[in-house]
C-alpha cells in the first residue's frame, strides 16, 4: 500500500477540489436557475449513488457464487460501499428542492388533476422523505456487516465470518432489489407520475451493476498496476470481468428493448409519451448513439478474448462505458421535465461534476483504510 499511497492522494485531493470547484460554480448559477440546478444534480446524485449501490450488489453476489472476478475488485467495491453516509447526506438537496422535480410535490397542480389526487396516499412528500430514510437505513446495514465481517475475516481467517457473509448476501442482495426498485420509481419515475413500466426498476439494478463494474475496471487502471493488486491480479481475473460486462451489456439491451418493444406493440396513449419525448429534438440522436456506442461496440469488443486479458485494453473500454451510463441516465431523466428538444446547461455538467468529486474523493479515502490486496487466501481463485 505504501507504494500507492502518494497517488491515491493525488486522486483524492484532485476529485475534492474538482467537486467543491464545480459545486460552488453550481451554488452561484442556482439562485438564478434553481430549476436547471436541481433537474442536473439530480441526474450527478442518481449516477454516483447508483454506483455505490452497484458495489454493494456485485460484492453480495461474489459472496454468494465466488470466483476471481470478485478477488480482483473486492476492496473497489468494500470502499464504495462505505460512500453510503456521504450519499445519505447529498441527498438533502433532492429533498429540499421536490417541489421543483416532482409535479406531485406541488399542491396547486395536485388539486388539478384528479389522478394526482388519487396517487397522493403514496406520491407525498412526508411518505416519499421517510421511504427514502428507509432505503438508507437498509444499505447502510448493509453495508455495515458486509465491511465488519470482511475485516474480522481478514483479520482472523475465520470461516464462520465467511460464512456470515455468504448468508448475508442472499437476503441482503433480495433486500438490494426491493429498495433499488422502489427508489428508482420515488426518484425517477414519478418524474412523469402519469407514467409507468413494471420493468424500470430492473432497468436501473442493470444499469447500476454494469456503471459499478465498469468503474471498478477504470479504477483498476489505477490501482491494477502496481503492488499489490499488480501481483496477484492475473488476465484471468481480467478476462472474468470482461465476460461479466459482457453479460451485463446484453442483459441492459435486453430489458431496455423489452420495455420498448411492450410499449410500442401496446401503443397505449398513457405509455407512448416516454418514448416520444425521447426520440424527439435530437434526443432521438443520443437515443441511437447509446444503441450503438453503449450496446453494439462494447458487444463486439468484449467478444474478443484478448481484449478482456489487457487491461489497458479493457480499462479504456470500461471509462467510455463509465461515461457512457451518464449519458443513459440523462437521457431517462432530462426529458421527463419537458423542455423543448435537447438542450444541454452548463450545470448538467457541472453539478455531475461536482457531485462525483465529492465521491470519488470519499471513496478514495475509505480505500487508503484497509489494504488493497486480495483478503481470504482460500478464495484467491
Amino acid at each position: 500500500m505504501t507504494g500507492i499511497q502518494p497517488l491515491l492522494n493525488r486522486i483524492q485531493r484532485c476529485a475534492l477540489i474538482a467537486g467543491a470547484a464545480a459545486l460552488a460554480c453550481c451554488a452561484l448559477g442556482a439562485p438564478r436557475n434553481p430549476q436547471r440546478f436541481l433537474e442536473a444534480y439530480l441526474v450527478g446524485y442518481l449516477f454516483w449513488t447508483g454506483i455505490a449501490l452497484g458495489c454493494a450488489a456485485l460484492l453480495m453476489l461474489h459472496h454468494l457464487v465466488g470466483g476471481g472476478w470478485g478477488v480482483a475488485i473486492r476492496r473497489l467495491l468494500e470502499s464504495g460501499t462505505r460512500t453510503f453516509p456521504l450519499a445519505a447526506v447529498l441527498a438533502l438537496p433532492v429533498l429540499l428542492g421536490l417541489p421543483y422535480l416532482y409535479v406531485w410535490a406541488r399542491p396547486d397542480a395536485v388539486t388539478r388533476d384528479a389522478s394526482l389526487r388519487h396517487k397522493q396516499p403514496y406520491l407525498n412528500v412526508p411518505f416519499f422523505a421517510a421511504r427514502t430514510a428507509v432505503y438508507f437505513a437498509v444499505w447502510l446495514a448493509l453495508a455495515w456487516a458486509l465491511n465488519r465481517w470482511s475485516a474480522e475475516e481478514d483479520r482472523t481467517g475465520s470461516p464462520a465470518a465467511r460464512a456470515r457473509l455468504r448468508k448475508l448476501s442472499a437476503p441482503g442482495l433480495i433486500l438490494y432489489g426491493f429498495t433499488a426498485t422502489f427508489a428508482s420509481v420515488d426518484w425517477v419515475m414519478s418524474l412523469e407520475p402519469h407514467w409507468y413500466s413494471t420493468v424500470y426498476g430492473v432497468l436501473f439494478i442493470v444499469g447500476q451493476a454494469l456503471a459499478t463494474l465498469a468503474f471498478a475496471i477504470a479504477a483498476l487502471l489505477v490501482v491494477g498496476t502496481r503492488p499489490p493488486l499488480s501481483e496477484t491480479l492475473t488476465p484471468q481475473h481480467l478476462h472474468d470481468l470482461g465476460n461479466l460486462t459482457l453479460a451485463f451489456v446484453m442483459l441492459w439491451a435486453y430489458v431496455a428493448f423489452s420495455q420498448f418493444l411492450i410499449i410500442w406493440s401496446g401503443n397505449l396513449p398513457e405509455e407512448i409519451p416516454w418514448y416520444l419525448a425521447r426520440m424527439r429534438g435530437g434526443w432521438g440522436v443520443v437515443a441511437a448513439g447509446l444503441i450503438l456506442f453503449h450496446f453494439l461496440v462494447p458487444f463486439l469488443l468484449l467478444l474478443s478474448r484478448q481484449n478482456k486479458r489487457r487491461l489497458r485494453t479493457l480499462g479504456s473500454l470500461a471509462a467510455a462505458m463509465l461515461a457512457l451510463r451518464l449519458v443513459d441516465l440523462y437521457w431517462m431523466v432530462a426529458p421527463a421535465f419537458h423542455r423543448p428538444g435537447l438542450a444541454v446547461h452548463w450545470m448538467d455538467l457541472a453539478a455531475p461534476l461536482g457531485v462525483g468529486g465529492l465521491w470519488v474523493a470519499a471513496f478514495v479515502w475509505q480505500l487508503k483504510r484497509r489494504p488493497l490486496g486480495p483478503a481470504g487466501s482460500a478464495r484467491m481463485v
